[in-house]
C-alpha cells in the first residue's frame, strides 16, 4: 500500500497532520473492529485500517507538521483494541525447514495485538488413526485460498490525484428536493466511499478487492497425544509461501480402532481370542500394540496381562500408559476324529503302569470315590 493510498483509506488528505492521522484512525477502529461491528466484511476494512495507518507510521510522522502540543511517541498496541493506539505488526519468523508445527490451545489470536486480531483464520479438520495420534505425525494440507489484493489493500479502488467530483471532496452526499434545498441527512458518498479522494478501479484485482483463487500446501508436524475433539493452532507467519498466509486451526478427529477402546488415562484396553490348546501348552503369543507387535508367554492361570508402556500418552506429549489385554481361551465347539485320538493319547500320558492317575490330587480323588462307591448302602 503507497502512502498517498493509506491516507485516502482513513478519509484523509496527503498533508494531514499526526494528530488527525490518530484521531481518523480512532474513529474508524471504532466503528469497525469486528468486537463492535457484526458486518461480514469488518474484518477486512478493519485489516486495511491497520495496514494504512501502519504505512503512515512507518514513513514517519516528524516530516509533517504536528498539531500543538507535547510530542507523543509512536503508538502501542494495547489490549482495548477498538479503543486503542494503533498496532505495531510484529515481525515474522522464519519457517522452519520440514514442516509447520501445530500449537496446541486456543486458535484466537491474542486480543492485545490488533493487527493479530484481523489476521485471517482457516479452520480444517484431520482424521488420525490412533497409531497416529498416540506417536505423532506430519499431515499435509492442500487447499484453496483468495488472497487480499495488496496493490489496493482490497478496497477494490485505488486514489487519483484531486478531490472526488460527486461529492466535492467532502465525502459525503445531501439529499436536496426539488427547489434544490437540503432534505435529509447526509450519506457517505459511494464514488469515493467516504474518502473524498478520487478513487479509480483497481486494475490489477478489477476492482474485486481480492486475487483470484490459488491452491496452498502445508505440512502441519502433529505433536503425540493428541486426542479426539483437539484444537491445534498453526501461526501463519511461520508458513512458507506456499502456504495460505493465514492461521490455520486445526480440529483433531480421531478414528474409532478396530482392535483398541482408549481410557482417559491412557489405558489401552485390546480383548483377544486365542486358541485354546494354545493357551493350555503355555505357547508364547504375538499381542498387537499401537507401536507393533509384542510377544508374551501364555499361562493356563493368567488371563489378563499388562503392558507397561504400550498404551496412550497420559498427557498430550507426555509418558505413555499401559496396554491391558484380556484373553478368551477358544475351543472347537466339535472335537474331529484326529482332535479326539491325540486327546485320548493325551489323557492316557497322565496314567501310571498300574493305571492310576500321576498326579496324587487326582490319584487321592479316585481312591476315596472308590470308598465311597464300596461302603455306600445298596439301593
Amino acid at each position: 500500500m503507497v502512502t498517498d493510498n493509506a491516507f485516502a483509506e482513513l478519509g484523509l488528505a496527503s498533508d494531514a497532520t499526526e494528530r488527525e492521522v490518530k484521531a481518523a484512525w480512532r474513529r474508524l477502529a471504532s466503528q469497525w473492529h469486528p468486537d463492535r461491528n457484526g458486518s461480514a466484511d469488518a474484518s477486512a476494512r478493519m485489516q486495511r485500517i491497520n495496514q494504512a495507518f501502519e504505512q503512515i507510521r512507518r514513513t514517519g510522522f516528524a516530516a509533517r507538521p504536528a498539531a500543538a502540543g507535547p510530542a507523543r511517541p509512536a503508538p502501542e498496541a494495547t489490549a482495548s483494541a477498538p479503543a486503542s493506539e494503533a498496532p505495531e505488526a510484529p515481525e515474522a519468523p522464519e519457517a522452519p525447514d520440514m514442516a509447520s508445527t501445530a500449537q496446541a490451545g486456543p486458535a484466537d489470536p491474542d486480543p492485545a495485538n490488533d493487527a493479530a486480531a484481523t489476521r485471517r483464520l482457516l479452520r480444517r479438520k484431520i482424521r488420525l488413526t490412533l497409531e497416529e495420534a498416540a506417536a505423532g505425525c506430519i499431515k499435509v494440507l492442500r487447499g484453496k485460498v483468495t488472497d487480499t489484493c495488496t496493490a489496493c489493500a482490497g478496497a477494490g479502488s485505488v486514489m487519483r490525484s484531486g478531490r472526488c467530483v460527486p461529492c466535492g471532496g467532502s465525502g459525503v452526499l445531501q439529499k436536496r428536493s426539488f427547489f434544490g434545498w437540503s432534505a435529509g441527512a447526509a450519506t457517505a458518498c459511494e464514488a469515493c466511499d467516504g474518502s473524498g479522494s478520487g478513487r479509480v478501479v483497481c486494475d490489477r484485482c478489477d476492482g474485486a478487492g481480492k486475487l483470484p483463487p490459488r491452491n496452498y500446501r502445508i505440512s502441519v508436524r502433529i505433536p503425540h497425544g493428541v486426542r479426539d475433539g483437539d484444537l491445534l493452532h498453526v501461526d501463519g507467519r511461520r508458513m512458507r509461501a506456499a502456504g495460505p498466509n493465514a492461521d490455520v486451526e486445526i480440529r483433531v478427529e480421531v478414528e474409532p480402532h478396530p482392535l483398541f477402546r482408549l481410557e482417559d488415562d491412557g489405558t489401552i484396553h485390546c480383548e483377544m481370542p486365542v486358541d485354546g490348546f494354545a493357551w493350555i501348552g503355555n505357547r508364547p503369543l504375538r499381542v498387537p500394540t499401537v507401536s507393533g507387535f509384542q510377544s508374551i508367554a501364555l499361562r493356563r492361570d493368567q488371563l489378563s496381562y499388562r503392558l507397561p508402556g504400550q498404551g496412550f500418552p497420559m498427557q498430550r506429549q507426555g509418558s505413555r500408559g499401559d496396554q491391558v489385554v484380556t484373553l478368551t481361551p477358544v475351543f472347537p465347539p466339535q472335537l474331529s476324529i484326529d482332535q479326539q485320538i491325540l486327546l485320548d493319547q493325551l489323557t492316557a500320558t497322565g496314567l501310571g503302569a498300574d493305571g492310576e492317575a500321576v498326579d496324587p490330587r487326582l490319584r487321592d480323588w479316585n481312591r476315596a470315590v472308590r470308598a465311597w462307591e464300596k461302603d455306600r448302602p445298596a439301593a
